[in-house]
């Protein structure tokens, strides 16, 4: 009796500890679901208007139900949201686009459900500090958490788990893909205050001849911008969970590096008036990341989008985008351990 008395005494006695324990291993189950999308410019004030009439019933009603359903919605916005007048670009290069997008817009972003959006592009600066500024304020008001400023660390809470977004771009503006020293001491910054490192990155030579994500630096109209795989890699050795690129205006591959997912880009996503949609640069996705809340890949799924009128984003039943990131993670990354199936599932070969 006085045996059975022991045993029982001890269970119970055990029993706070794996209460206060489980606590803490529950948080690790539960992880976070991120998606995300590329490219964004609804319509530009500049030079001429090319805005749509409904933003939000035009660009975003046809596809909301896909843009639903995660803890945090993530887009690289590549235009400016401000009413000054003056831009700081030379547009008489055909190869120079300046874009104003009405400020207003922040609310349709919003209404869509965009969590956090990365200004740090090649376009933020478009019509000058003024313009960046109205830009990152315009998205902070309605709640948006905007980052693009240099050496900028936002943070963002999913229940108990806290996440870390840093931005990179090509320029010297922000903080940038060819400062690895730099990219280190900003991620140890935010491995130490957050539970999931995030990192944007705008990078790499754009359209259809930029498919391909190589192991060397990429050169586009003279700007050396970046070693892709280089950054990527250094950055989840420095502690980074997640790395989500854009600025080629094409999808690419999908790597799988020490259990971090690396998103080498996410293609355009909205070009309304602004960015072309002709051939693969029309193929667009929304990508829906499953992490553990330690960061690591568990799965995830690409939502094929197309844009076959005015550069607006539609659902594809044919699922073209599937195919190609298929094509390109399986040519480009071989050895990866990530499986894309025909429905466009992702997940870790075993």
């Amino acid at each position: 009796m006085n045996y059975k008395i022991r045993i029982l005494f001890t269970v119970a006695a055990l029993l706070p500890l794996s209460s206060a324990v489980s606590a803490k291993e529950n948080k690790r189950a539960g992880g976070v679901t991120i998606k995300a999308v590329g490219d964004i410019v609804p319509g530009t004030l500049y030079p001429e208007k090319r805005v749509p009439a409904k933003p939000y019933e035009e660009i975003f009603a046809p596809i909301q139900e896909y843009l639903a359903g995660a803890d945090i919605l993530f887009g690289n916005f590549e235009s400016t949201l401000t009413d000054y007048p003056k831009t700081a670009k030379n547009t008489a290069s055909k190869h120079v686009f300046a874009f104003r997008t009405p400020p207003s817009t922040a609310h349709v972003l919003k209404k869509a459900g965009f969590d956090v959006l990365s200004t740090a592009n090649n376009h933020s600066g478009d019509f000058g500090a003024r313009g960046f500024a109205d830009t990152m304020q315009n998205l902070k008001d309605v709640g948006i958490v905007a980052i693009g400023r240099k050496g900028q660390i936002a943070y963002k809470n999913v229940g108990d788990t806290r996440i870390a977004f840093i931005p990179f771009s090509y320029l010297r503006a922000h903080s940038n893909v060819k400062d690895i020293d730099g990219m280190r001491e900003l991620v140890k910054t935010a491995r130490a205050q957050a539970d999931i490192v995030v990192i944007s990155c705008h990078w790499g030579g754009e359209g259809e001849a930029f498919l391909h994500t190589r192991r060397t630096t990429e050169i586009f109209y003279g700007e050396n911008r970046g070693n892709l795989p280089a950054f990527a890699h250094a950055a989840i050795d420095a502690g980074a969970d997640l790395i989500l690129g854009h600025g080629p205006h094409v999808v690419r591959a999908l790597e799988l590096y020490k259990g971090r997912l690396i998103v080498y880009s996410l293609g355009n996503f909205i070009g309304y008036g602004a960015l072309s949609s002709r051939g693969k640069t029309g193929l667009s996705l929304v990508l829906e990341i499953k992490l553990d809340s330690e960061g690591k890949f568990q799965r995830g799924k690409i939502i094929p989008i197309h844009m076959p009128a005015k550069s607006l984003p539609r659902y594809d039943a044919a699922g073209k985008t599937i195919e190609l990131m298929r094509s390109l993670t399986n040519t480009d990354f071989p050895k990866t351990k990530l499986v894309i199936t025909e429905d466009g599932q992702i997940t870790q070969r075993q």
